[in-house]
């Protein structure tokens, strides 16, 4: 009996340690080890760089953004880094730092907000970002990887892939806790037949999932800024309000091609500054500006179509008649909903993933501090108006901003509702970037072409079709004033009277789900492109035609990867530092 007894007790112990073991596995996925930015260097004004400086970097890099501080990071950990932002510090912002503030700053047009505005010539509006963090600091915080088949087609190494992704994740993302109209899109795509349910991942599968975001629980953002604590700050400069305007290259008689060996840039004051490379054949400029920034500054230091420089008076560095061209926007189109009872914010968690090549996701609510703007849709920023009534020459932001200051006098339970939205994956329809003008502060005119291509307008009525689908299921009816469900062309008619473009708007509109589509069409900001892979610049990333010069960022895609692209350009910022490194260190070992 004894020894009954003793062998009871010891599969009591034995199970009482699997069961703790159990649970610190369980609390190691839900809670993250804290990752602290005691490390985050010194966030100085460009002002404070000395006239005449002496110091030279193995790096310069042209953006803090996405994925210009992984990589400014992950060099510094070797190597002597200077990063230039042309925005300010997103620390101390509460209108990029929380949630319910989201859209205050994109709406904010200041000179030196966040987001600087900018129109298609195809009408859309769209933002870019001017802000230590780039993108991450004033998008909507989904957080979701790259389809394997992306992975492979861009020929980046698997295993380094799998391991930067995870060096991202364990600093700044989360899971969330589903806000109600999240839980709803869930249950509506599951019963339209958007599935399996695929649960929470960062993984991009078929079906529909819930994904990871960069906002905590209580709401605060954290950013690809973030990042910079994970280098070390003594070699890692960083200088915020630094315009780059130009790239400096050597082009000496004698050399085979001209070489980047620094930049030029105005500090917040305007006045002018140099910073240049050290003699070392291996450093290099790094312009991670984004899509836009970067062909931009490519023009305006001399690589591209050389009579469109010669326009502009620009000495020809390289001609390369690629540069700013294949430009490409994911167009979206969304549809709003009105319910009984107005839903909490929520920016994107969940996502519908269909084999047809279009991504369901869904916004509601709008903020509730102090600072917000009322009656606001949160992402959709529908309150800036309808503004396809003016003239096109007379179609500006102050008259959006007349329109935003009318919509508040509407009763607040016309904004009782959320969004379902309809982005489509990889569009062929490509446009194009050109220079008005050769101030850097000033946005280039770009030009996306929406669903130019067929096969695009073919994927949006797809895209709107499963949202009809998904609003005929059980749990959307419940969600109407009078539980019965909405009719589409009942909704169709109040998205077209929300939507928030320049491009006129048909009668048809809601006859035809094509001219629907082409009429609302707006902006997921996921536009990419401007600098090709074997067009603008090599596998590797370097400029084609020059040496030291290097492109990281979104510019270099044909597609935007994922179902929202932060956290594979956040990801290819350190697998391109880290790339970077182990190609130096071989070549210094004769490798």
């Amino acid at each position: 009996m004894a020894s009954s007894s003793r062998a009871v007790r010891f599969f009591k112990l034995l199970l009482l340690a699997c069961l703790l073991s159990l649970c610190e596995l369980s609390q190691g996925k839900d809670k993250k080890p804290f990752f602290t930015l005691k490390n985050l260097p010194p966030l100085q004004k460009a002002s404070s760089y000395p006239a005449g400086c002496a110091t030279t970097y193995d790096y310069i890099i042209v953006g803090g953004g996405t994925a210009g501080c992984p990589l400014a990071a992950t060099l510094s950990l070797r190597y002597k880094v200077l990063l230039l932002e042309r925005g300010g510090s997103p620390y101390g912002n509460r209108n990029v730092s929380y949630m319910e503030n989201f859209h205050i700053g994109l709406m904010n047009m200041a000179p030196d907000s966040p987001s600087q505005a900018f129109i298609s010539t195809d009408g859309v509006i769209n933002a870019r970002a001017r802000v230590l963090g780039g993108g991450t600091c004033i998008n909507a915080g989904f957080y979701s990887r790259a389809s394997s088949s992306f992975i492979q087609e861009v020929g980046w190494d698997e295993d380094l892939v799998n391991k930067s992704f995870p060096w991202v994740e364990e600093k700044i993302v989360q899971w969330p806790k589903i806000a109600p109209w999240q839980a709803a899109l869930r249950d509506g795509l599951l019963q339209a037949g958007v599935a399996p349910f695929n649960g929470y991942t960062y993984d991009h599968v078929s079906g529909t999932k819930v994904g990871g975001t960069i906002f905590d629980e209580t709401g605060y953002r954290h950013t690809a800024a973030d990042l910079l604590a994970a280098g070390d700050p003594n070699n890692l400069r960083v200088l915020l309000h630094a315009s780059v305007h130009k790239i400096v290259f050597d082009s000496r008689q004698g050399r085979m091609k001209a070489r980047a060996i620094g930049v030029q840039f105005t500090d917040e004051n305007g006045r002018h500054h140099q910073a240049f490379l050290n003699s070392n054949k291996d450093s290099e400029i790094i312009v991670s500006a984004g899509a836009i920034g970067t062909p931009q500054l490519l023009l305006l230091s001399g690589i591209g179509p050389k009579n469109d420089l010669k326009n502009h008076n620009i000495p020809v560095v390289l001609h390369n008649k690629y540069v700013g061209k294949g430009m490409a926007d994911n167009p979206m189109n969304s549809i709003f909903i009105p319910t009984r009872s107005p839903p909490r914010q929520s920016l994107i968690e969940t996502v519908g993933i269909t084999e047809e090549g279009v991504f369901i996701e869904a916004s509601s609510g709008f903020g509730q501090s102090s600072e917000s703007v009322h009656c606001h849709h949160g992402i959709m920023s529908a309150e800036i108006g309808q503004l396809s009534t003016i003239p096109p020459k007379q179609r500006t932001l102050e008259a959006a901003q007349k329109y935003a200051h009318n919509k508040l006098n509407l009763p607040k339970e016309v904004f009782h509702g959320g969004f379902i939205l309809e982005k489509i994956d990889g569009p062929l329809s490509t446009g194009h970037l050109v220079l008005t003008d050769t101030d850097v502060r000033n946005n280039p005119a770009v030009t996306f072409n929406y669903f130019s291509h067929p096969q695009d307008l073919n994927h949006c009525v797809y895209g709107i079709k499963t949202i009809e689908r998904i609003l005929k299921t059980n749990r959307f009816s419940e969600l109407s004033a009078d539980g019965a469900g909405l009719s589409m062309e009942r909704v169709l008619n109040m998205s077209v009277q929300a939507n928030v473009n320049l491009i006129p708007k048909h009668t048809n509109d809601t006859e035809s789900l094509e001219q629907f589509c082409k009429d609302t069409v707006i902006t997921i900001w996921h536009y990419h492109g401007g600098c090709h892979v074997g067009k603008v610049v090599d596998q590797h990333y370097r400029v084609l035609g020059v040496s030291g010069l290097r492109v990281v960022d979104g510019s270099i895609f044909s597609r935007s990867p994922g179902t929202n692209p932060q956290a594979t350009v956040m990801m290819m910022g350190r697998y391109m530092g880290v790339k970077i490194l182990r190609e130096r260190l071989g070549r210094a070992a004769g490798v």
